[in-house]
Order: structure tokens, then C-alpha cells, then sequence
């Protein structure tokens, strides 16, 4: 081993905390490539360095990786073209730091996905990870700070989109808090409101009171599109359910007024909602069953059935008389 390599060594375990391309180098230059033998050259092994640096391999290892991927980069020279005291032209400090994570946890599979994840957001992987391993500051932080809750809900819901399984976790943990259950509750009923009136403007169709599908007359669409406009420029933090409770109510007035003053489309929307009454009370007739009636059967129930049946012959009569 070379005098050149056990000064490296003894920098190196003084000073390695702060951290640097200098510090690289000086493993890059003075550590033998993993796996490859001794073979008379005056490089040692991680192990070896760090033995003599007075620190753990595991640190040695961390600068080792920085500069081989630094090297994959083409940013420095690889470990074979390095000689114990040589020096070469180091790349901006602050380039250090997206090659260098300082955690064992950035070696891991879930540190690798971190980092990447970091690194994709712009954010040094160092600072991704050490929050990853201290769950209870991040809390703190979440609870503390309104900024930070919105950027955790929002990672939240990137991450929900595509883990299924989290999708199911948070849709339980919704259900049995009730008051998360009633925010659930007023936020669908705002979205469906706002997309009833968004169909109308993006359509120009409309659904009446008892189910018909009409165009939308001029005014009844341009109050859509007005109270949508009104709706789309709230603040992201802003409560929609409001702003979508009177658009929904305006727009639901306009259409029973153009219903009213249409004769023909009056009688339509009438027989539309006869119809579909007809059909309900036909089901729930239907659905009856009389297999065990012995074992329950009571008056009461005879006399529904009978007002029912006198209910239903007076319906026939009237719909016989109307065609007649």
C-alpha cells in the first residue's frame, strides 16, 4: 500500500462529512474497483480504506457509488483510469449532490424508487429520503402547516390513482369517520350539480323534471355556460358547493319554466312522468310473492289489496274514458 493511499485515507475520515467531488476522488483514486483482485496495484479495498480512515465501509461505499455513476455520467474518469495521488479537473460542487446519496436506505429498492422520484420532481434524493425514514416528522410537519397538508394531499392522490390498495385503505378510512363520510357526501352532490350543468353547456341538451331529453333552449345554455365560467375561476381552495348549488337551481328553474310554456311539451313531460310511476308501482306489484302467504297473512293486508284493486279500476276507467 502506497504512502499516497493512507493519506487519502486519513483526509478522507477527517473531513468526509462535508462531502464533495474531492472527497470522491480520493476513494475513486486509491479503492480498487469492487471485485477486482489486488494484483500488485496500490489500490486497497473499501474495507481497507475505511480502516484506515477511521470510518465504516458503508461511508467509503456511498462516495464509491457517487462516482461511478458520476463516471457513467462521462462527468469523471472511471476507477481504472485512476492512480492513488492523481488529479484531475472536478466537476460544479453543486452537480455532487445529485450523484451522492448519503442514506444506506438509497440502496435499497424502495430507496432507488425515492430517489428516482426525487430526482424526477427536482428535489435532491437526500432530502426525499430523509423524510421517507422519519415518518413521525412529516406528520409533525402535515399537522402543523396548511402548506405542507396540500402537498401531501397531493402526492396522496397521485399515489392513490395507481395503488389500488391504498384506494381501498383511504375509501375505509372515509366510511368510518363520519365526518369525512358527510365532506364525501356534499362534495359528490356539488360535483354531480356542476355536471348536470356542464352536459347542458357542452351539449346543448337538457333532461326535464320527469326524464325527457330536449334542446336546450338559447337562454336556458347560456345560463350554463355563465354560471360554469363563474365556477371554473374559483381558487383551488376555494368551496364550489355553493357557486354549484345556485347554478344547479337557476338552470333546473329555467328548464321547468320552458317546459310550462310549451302546450305540446307540457303534455309530454306529463305522460313522461305517468309512465314511469306506472312502471314502479307495476315492479313493486310484481315483486310480491304470495309462496308462504298462509303463514302471515292479516286483514290489513287484504284491505290494501282491496283499495289498491278499487285504486286501479279507477285508473281504467279514466284512461278508458280519455279514449273514448
Amino acid at each position: 500500500m502506497s504512502d499516497l493511499v493512507a493519506r487519502d485515507a486519513r483526509e478522507f475520515g477527517v473531513h468526509a462529512r462535508t462531502g464533495g467531488w474531492a472527497f470522491g476522488l480520493m476513494v475513486a483514486r486509491s479503492v480498487r474497483p469492487g471485485g477486482q483482485g489486488a494484483d500488485g496495484t496500490p489500490k486497497v479495498s473499501a474495507k481497507e480504506f475505511a480502516e484506515l480512515a477511521g470510518c465504516s465501509a458503508e461511508r467509503v461505499l456511498r462516495y464509491y457509488k457517487a462516482w461511478d455513476r458520476a463516471a457513467d455520467d462521462g462527468l469523471v474518469p472511471h476507477f481504472e483510469a485512476l492512480a492513488p495521488g492523481q488529479d484531475v479537473a472536478l466537476p460544479d460542487a453543486d452537480v455532487w449532490l445529485s450523484h451522492y446519496v448519503s442514506r444506506n436506505s438509497a440502496t435499497s429498492e424502495r430507496g432507488t424508487a425515492i430517489a428516482e422520484a426525487a430526482a424526477a420532481e427536482g428535489v435532491r434524493p437526500t432530502k426525499a429520503l430523509e423524510v421517507a425514514e422519519n415518518p413521525t416528522a412529516l406528520r409533525a410537519a402535515i399537522l402543523a402547516d396548511p402548506s405542507t397538508a396540500r402537498a401531501a394531499r397531493r402526492a396522496l392522490l397521485d399515489r392513490v390513482r395507481e395503488d389500488p390498495g391504498l384506494q381501498a385503505e383511504l375509501a375505509r378510512d372515509v366510511v368510518r369517520t363520519d365526518d369525512l363520510k358527510k365532506a364525501v357526501a356534499t362534495e359528490s352532490r356539488a360535483a354531480d350539480r356542476i355536471g348536470y350543468v356542464r352536459r347542458i353547456a357542452a351539449s346543448g341538451q337538457v333532461k326535464t323534471p320527469a326524464g325527457q331529453t330536449i334542446d336546450a333552449p338559447a337562454d336556458v345554455r347560456q345560463e350554463a355556460e355563465r354560471h360554469l365560467s363563474l365556477i371554473e375561476e374559483l381558487d383551488e381552495g376555494e368551496d364550489a358547493g355553493e357557486w354549484a348549488g345556485e347554478a344547479y337551481d337557476t338552470v333546473k328553474a329555467l328548464v321547468a319554466e320552458t317546459v310550462e310554456a310549451d302546450p305540446a311539451l307540457r303534455v309530454q313531460e306529463r305522460r313522461t312522468k305517468f309512465c314511469s310511476s306506472l312502471r314502479r308501482a307495476t315492479k313493486a306489484f310484481e315483486e310480491l310473492t304470495f309462496d308462504d302467504v298462509r303463514d302471515f297473512a292479516e286483514d290489513d293486508m287484504v284491505q290494501r289489496l282491496e283499495e289498491l284493486q278499487r285504486a286501479v279500476a279507477g285508473c281504467l276507467t279514466a284512461l278508458r274514458g280519455a279514449k273514448a
